[in-house]
């Protein structure tokens, strides 16, 4: 009877989680939470779904690493499938990037459509727009551009170091590569406490602030998958043959150190001295 049922396939049938339908309200909640606190409704339904999240995420990763380290279903199949799965996250998060790009770039290019179509002077014909004072992008930003290429090393020492089986070099390398994104993530918030312009009333600000603060969101959801990777590999996880969990936040931490690398050249670096008139 046990043979009947015994598993003589490399693929893993996951088991009922509640989690995807758990998550997906967690989202709604935040989302709805988000409306209201941008209208001034109070942050506290934002904050429990931000919570309801967060719940979901730990106890949906508790699932993963048991199926992944405990109990033997990540076979190499599966583990082809999960990086073909991460492929294609980075591909949609590309395009979302593409789009925060495109404004950006539509309202610098075509100054004198913005103004007459719009149902305020987005611009006043230049770029950046009349009255907007752009940051410096050989001062803070650089900084941050700095800090984000070197954790993209660490990050990668950390990775050589667990396939050549250096569980010294890959806790390091793991530390390092945290310590640098939580500088970023302050950094960054340093440079809004200080901007002289506001994501209301102009279409530079809008653009700026959905294209960096994006981008800075995703720097603490990286920021959180390095973390798990390192408490995971200070509990002994991982093996240089089989560490998916690790590959995939690498993976998305140097997909967020190449969006800066576009961030940087082109909205703070051109964007910020393409003074023209149209």
């Amino acid at each position: 009877m046990a043979d009947a049922h015994a598993k003589n396939h490399d693929f893993h049938l996951v088991d009922p989680s509640p989690w995807p339908i758990v998550g997906a309200f967690s989202g709604l909640v935040s989302a709805v939470g988000m409306v209201m606190f941008m209208h001034d409704a109070g942050p506290w339904v934002l904050i429990i779904g931000l919570l309801l999240v967060a719940f979901v995420m730990l106890s949906w990763w508790r699932d993963v690493i048991r199926e992944a380290e405990f109990e033997g279903h990540h076979t190499p199949v599966v583990q082809l499938h999960l990086r073909y799965g991460m492929i294609l996250f980075i591909a949609s998060e590309v395009m979302f990037f593409v789009a925060w790009f495109w404004a950006f770039f539509d309202a610098s290019l075509f100054t004198g459509e913005a103004i007459q179509y719009s149902r305020v002077e987005a611009t006043g014909g230049v770029w950046p727009p009349a009255g907007i004072e752009t940051f410096d992008p050989w001062h803070l930003p650089l900084l941050n551009t700095l800090i984000l290429l070197t954790s993209g090393t660490t990050v990668t020492w950390a990775h050589h170091s667990l396939v050549h089986n250096d569980r010294n070099g890959l806790k390091w390398g793991l530390i390092t590569t945290v310590i640098l994104a939580v500088l970023f993530t302050c950094v960054q918030a340093f440079e809004y406490a200080h901007a002289d312009f506001s994501f209301a009333g102009n279409i530079y600000g809008a653009t700026f602030y959905m294209a960096t603060g994006f981008h800075g969101a995703h720097v603490i959801i990286g920021t959180i998958f390095l973390l798990v990777c390192l408490f995971r590999a200070l509990a002994g996880h991982f093996k240089p043959d089989h560490h998916f969990g690790f590959e995939a936040a690498a993976w998305y931490w140097h997909f967020v150190d190449v969006v800066w690398l576009f961030l940087f050249a082109c909205i703070y670096v051109w964007g910020a001295s393409t003074a023209e008139i149209y």
